[in-house]
């Protein structure tokens, strides 16, 4: 298709005029620099089909944990109609036991002869979208898998049927009718798999799910359109395709083979560029509410693409964790109820409050501006609205424009919405077009919607203030539902539920995972943890219960988990004491890039088939640890001065109970 064309046409001398002065200065024939939009029933362009987000690598976490009444206000924001940004889409992820980015998620099938589709909380987030726009579009894709699919080998007929599981069990289960699939998140696509998952999912009754492939990024993310015409099986297989991250040097540089393909285009993941103001303020006009504006309109006017999901719809995890701040919101301290609601929440808002998907651009109205902005025109499919967004994130001078309303669409009321950094997504005066013209001019830096639509608003709840996370903190796990997560816990490798003790009453948190799953990229030991990064003298206990040889840990002082820093890393940076069923015992200072150092070692009894007991203490640069009660270790470090908690194992079965921080005096 051919890319869409720039109108610059003469309008109104001056950067103020109305209606009124528009007719009577083109009568008199007086006009300067400005842009036209002709918005034009006859204009072709393609059907809008959302914008959304993707709730993955366990971004969404601490959501599930927070208080009422802040939680519904979050999810309000992110996607109660006319009310916030408004989310027309949704993906989530499958869940696969492994570190997806910021943790792992759940698997609806730890083993072979596992079911269950209660963990996690991807259901309970889809559910929630729902209860607030039972129009909102669902959509899963898989980052990992557990390690019996295909004995290892992800492309294989397990993975298929573990796809089509989870999408039947959604639906079965949950009530959730989910509309897309993808493949693998950001590895080489199969399309001989692509294939065998088309016919999965037609034989269990999933024909209406279609798939989306092959959500790559960089130079490979466009290649899989090249087989479509030389394989008609694998082209009937896919419906979209989704690519990430798209833009290269500031631009969205589809290739002219994509553009031309009759499959939609999607940037299936996306990202504005975050900084510290994006956490502090949603007053702040910071870089990612600018790039954001820039990205839902650029990705059509140079991408085609009609559908962009942001990564992610909050960052509802901890900020040691890769990629802080991704999230069109903030909230992962559950423990105060805080929340932050950022100024990518209404630039979000400036379309999905005037759009729905089914509508359609209008190409001819659709471009740059010429002091560096631009914009998009699109239609209602049935009653004749139009929205106009514009951005002028870039430009430096006002920016005049012209409307000229073709016949068929509404000459009512224009109703205009403006974010400029010193107010957002706030409602301006009405505008009456005159013989179907209106005129209006820009501010710089600022992102305007222009619509004959109606009912859009913005949200009004407020957050509570900030608080440290509770000290002392005491975890029994008596009160966490069977096969649930504890609060604040987060999991970061296999997976740690809530069920009955071995070899004593009550519950325990067990690491259920004893194969390796087919990891994304990322595969440390399986452990979880919590806390505040700012926490420095502290003691922390926990129990523990082997029941087979292997290894369990106790780790403090974590102030970094993010393992795309060095992804061979088998515990965070931190210290770890490390005990096998052997009884030798390792007390390490782990930093990422850096080497191990063992502070001390030695050996202690520690059978299987019995509870221990664990402790580390900190107090400045003495790090102590116990095992039993008995001080194995005393020694002075100051590598890491403070950080957060937590425990773990191998790859094995695991117990552990009672566990507890305390400050230390």
């Amino acid at each position: 298709m051919a890319a869409i064309p720039k109108h610059h046409v003469m309008t109104l001398n001056g950067f103020t005029a109305t209606a009124g002065l528009l007719l009577a200065c083109a009568l008199a024939g007086c006009r300067s620099a400005g842009t036209t939009i002709r918005i034009d029933g006859n204009g072709a362009g393609r059907v809008f089909e959302g914008l959304g987000a993707v709730s993955a690598g366990a971004s969404s976490r601490l959501l599930i944990d927070y208080p009422e009444p802040q939680r519904s206000e979050i999810l309000d924001y992110l996607f109660k109609p006319h009310y916030g940004a408004s989310l027309q889409h949704l993906k989530v992820e499958i869940g696969g036991d492994t570190n997806s980015t910021d943790g792992s998620e759940p698997s609806h099938m730890h083993t072979r002869d596992d079911l269950n589709f209660t963990r996690g909380y991807e259901c309970w987030l889809m559910k929630e979208a729902r209860k607030r726009n039972p129009h909102i579009i669902l959509d899963t894709l898989a980052w990992g898998a557990p390690g019996w699919i295909g004995n290892g080998k992800y492309y294989s007929a397990d993975m298929a049927n573990y796809v089509a599981k989870f999408i039947e069990g959604a639906n079965k289960v949950h009530g959730l009718a989910i509309s897309y699939t993808g493949v693998w998140n950001e590895k080489p696509w199969d399309g001989e798999w692509i294939k065998l998952l088309r016919r999965t999912l037609d034989a269990q009754g999933l024909s209406s799910v279609k798939i989306v492939a092959a959500d790559l990024y960089q130079k490979e993310q466009w290649d899989i359109i090249h087989n479509f015409a030389k394989d008609p099986q694998l082209d009937a297989a896919v419906y979209a395709v989704g690519v990430h991250y798209p833009r290269h040097d500031g631009k969205v540089n589809t290739p002219s083979f994509a553009k031309e393909s009759p499959k939609p285009l999607w940037s299936s993941e996306d990202q504005p560029e975050f900084g510290p103001g994006d956490q502090i303020s949603s007053r702040e006009w910071s870089a990612g509410g600018r790039t954001l504006a820039r990205i839902y309109n650029r990705n059509y006017i140079e991408g085609r693409m009609t559908k962009t999901e942001i990564w992610s719809p909050i960052t509802s995890y901890y900020d040691n964790l890769a990629a802080p701040h991704s999230g069109l919101m903030y909230a992962n301290t559950p423990w105060s109820g805080h929340y932050n609601v950022q100024p990518t929440i209404w630039i979000t808002a400036h379309t999905t409050q005037f759009t729905e998907p089914g509508w359609r651009y209008i190409d001819s109205a659709c471009g740059d501006l010429p002091g560096k902005g631009s914009y998009v025109t699109l239609r209602s499919p049935n009653n004749g609205d139009y929205t106009v967004v514009a951005e002028t994130i870039d430009a430096t001078t006002p920016e005049p424009l012209h409307f000229e309303i073709g016949n068929g669409f509404s000459n009512g009321a224009v109703h205009v919405w403006r974010s400029n950094g010193r107010t957002m997504f706030e409602r301006q005066a009405d505008i009456i077009p005159v013989d179907r013209n209106f005129t209006a001019t820009l501010d710089p830096g600022a992102v305007y919607t222009f619509s004959t639509t109606s009912g859009q608003a913005k949200g009004t709840a407020t957050s509570p203030p900030q608080r440290p996370f509770p000290m002392p903190y005491r975890d029994d796990f008596e009160a966490t539902p069977i096969g649930g997560t504890p609060k604040y816990l987060s999991d970061q490798d296999g997976a740690f539920e809530a069920g009955a003790c071995p070899s004593r009453s009550g519950r325990c948190l067990n690491q259920v995972v004893t194969i390796r799953p087919i990891s994304w990229g990322i595969s440390p030991n399986p452990f979880t943890f919590l806390g505040d990064a700012a926490q420095a003298d502290y003691t922390e206990r926990i129990d523990a219960f082997l029941p087979e040889d292997g290894e369990v840990a106790l780790v403090g002082r974590i102030d970094s988990a993010d393992f795309f820093q060095d992804g061979k890393a088998l515990w965070p940076s931190g210290y770890v004491l490390d005990i096998g069923s052997s009884g030798a015992w390792q007390l390490l200072s782990t930093k990422f890039k850096s080497t191990t150092r063992t502070l001390a070692s030695g050996s202690v009894p520690f059978p299987a088939k019995h509870w221990h007991h664990l402790e580390l203490g900190f107090h400045g640069g003495d790090i102590s640890a116990s095992v039993d009660g008995r001080k194995i270790a005393a020694v002075s470090d100051s590598t890491h001065a403070r950080g957060m908690a937590g425990f773990g194992s191998g790859w094995h079965r695991a117990s552990f109970d009672n566990f507890a921080l305390e400050q230390a005096h």
